[in-house]
């Protein structure tokens, strides 16, 4: 019954499917005419008719005109009738949709990269790597208790959807209106400091069932490239042990701390993941752990019960992407040894590969963030390589107001590792060409 619709008056469609149909008769009787292949009934009349118009010795010429009239009817219908439908989709911007079904077919093509983290640092990377691919999985860290997310956590009972939003956002295949839209602050009133996009996740939290079904509804709506997942779906608080052996709980209270961090742990500390990451995961060709806060953002997911085992099992080549600065409260004096250290104390050598900055930072910019405790990750790479792992090194920083990684440039590095370890024979579509070679020249 569903193909009776388009049959249906106003749709202005009937009429381009019938010249095409009628295209086809003629073109195929002109083949079948020419190639002698019609019933002996059908090709005697129509020889019989194009003998008296065009000669007894030119049937050949009815043959020919059948299959120059089909031909452009067959097309020009089929032409019509897919702007119809296109018009009717998106009024006017028939060339942009034939782009997007392009760019998504391509994209596709793509390696399977699992990003890990949470911050601006993880949405920076995924605005990158989605030029590249829509095989994107976001997993991001939910124990976040500051600012808008804390509150809407702590008054509504559900998880904090401010990392998980900036995820959606980057990933978005958007105008900037709709991203302008959802990252828009509320500056006055009783919803001063409320983002909008965090108060529709947490709409669709109780519309759709769950934080889980809030988050795909919202990537539906987005039309994401990729898909972004909670690490865990359980209400979790992320604890620290200093080093005096003072406790301290919560995200946004550790850094405030300005104490060495010794370790970080979840409360309540048998949480689990969605299964969904977990199958991620294994079947990644590359895992990339950061850009972002080290005990805030890319460890709280490693502690989550599953996700360093499912890392240590993968095929994938395993990417740690180092911070271009110093976070004070986190990371005061540690080099990027020590952060590499971090990770291995708490999930295991899970680690192939670290990026790390070796582009200068304006003077302007490191003053300002030496005003705040913050200095350059120091790179020692002799000491990185003798924790096991290749270090790979690149003017990766972004020529800003603030110091933050350059979204292209840190995507066609994890990219190129991604093509550089698959196996040979494998090839990611045209990839392999449109990627050039600043690997090579970037290793220390």
């Amino acid at each position: 019954m569903q193909l009776f619709k388009w049959l249906y008056p106003g749709l202005h469609f009937k009429r381009w499917l019938a010249l095409s149909f009628l295209g086809l008769v003629l073109a195929a009787t002109g083949i079948g005419l020419l190639g002698r292949s019609l019933p002996r009934e059908h090709q005697a009349v129509l020889m019989t008719w194009f003998a008296e118009l065009f000669g007894p010795g030119r049937v050949w010429l009815g043959g020919a005109l059948l299959l120059v009239l089909g031909l452009p009817a067959l097309v020009y219908g089929n032409f019509k009738a897919f702007r119809s439908v296109v018009d009717a989709l998106a009024p006017g911007e028939s060339t942009r949709l034939v782009d997007i079904i392009y760019t998504r077919q391509h994209l596709r093509r793509g390696p399977r990269i699992v990003v890990i983290g949470g911050g601006t640092g993880l949405s920076v990377l995924l605005r990158g790597l989605k030029q590249y691919t829509s095989n994107i999985t976001a997993i991001v860290t939910v124990a976040d208790d500051g600012g808008s997310s804390g509150r809407l956590r702590g008054e509504l009972g559900m998880l904090p959807p401010g990392d998980i939003r900036n995820c959606l956002v980057a990933l978005a295949d958007k105008e900037s209106l709709m991203e302008d839209l959802l990252q828009y602050r509320f500056k006055s009133g009783d919803l001063a400091g409320h983002n909008l996009g965090n108060l529709l996740l947490a709409a669709l939290n109780h519309v759709a069932g769950g934080f889980h079904e809030a988050v795909q509804a919202l990537s539906k709506v987005l039309a994401i490239r990729g898909q972004v997942l909670p690490v865990t779906l359980q209400n979790v608080v992320l604890g620290a042990e200093l080093s005096d052996g003072t406790l301290v709980y919560g995200e946004s209270s550790i850094p405030q701390c300005r104490k060495p961090i010794k370790r970080v742990f979840l409360v309540p500390g048998d949480c689990y993941p969605l299964p969904e990451a977990l199958q991620a995961i294994a079947e990644a060709d590359a895992v990339v752990l950061g850009p972002g806060s080290l005990y805030t953002s890319i460890l709280p997911n490693l502690l989550v019960r599953g996700i360093p085992e499912a890392i240590a099992r993968t095929r994938a080549v395993r990417v740690y992407v180092c911070n271009v600065m110093t976070q004070p409260g986190e990371t005061d004096g540690y080099a990027a040894s020590d952060h590499l250290q971090a990770i291995f104390t708490h999930a295991g050598p899970i680690v192939d590969y670290v990026v790390v900055n070796q582009g200068g930072i304006p003077s302007r910019l490191k003053a300002r963030y030496r005003r705040e405790g913050a200095v350059p990750v120091v790179v020692d790479g002799d000491k990185l390589r003798q924790m096991g792992v290749k270090v790979i090194g690149a003017n990766l920083v972004h020529e800003s107001n603030v110091v933050r990684h350059h979204p292209d440039k840190l995507a066609r590095l994890i990219l190129e590792l991604a093509l550089l370890e698959r196996k040979a024979g494998e090839p990611f579509g045209s990839f392999n060409g449109s990627l050039n070679g600043s690997l090579r020249s970037g290793r220390m």
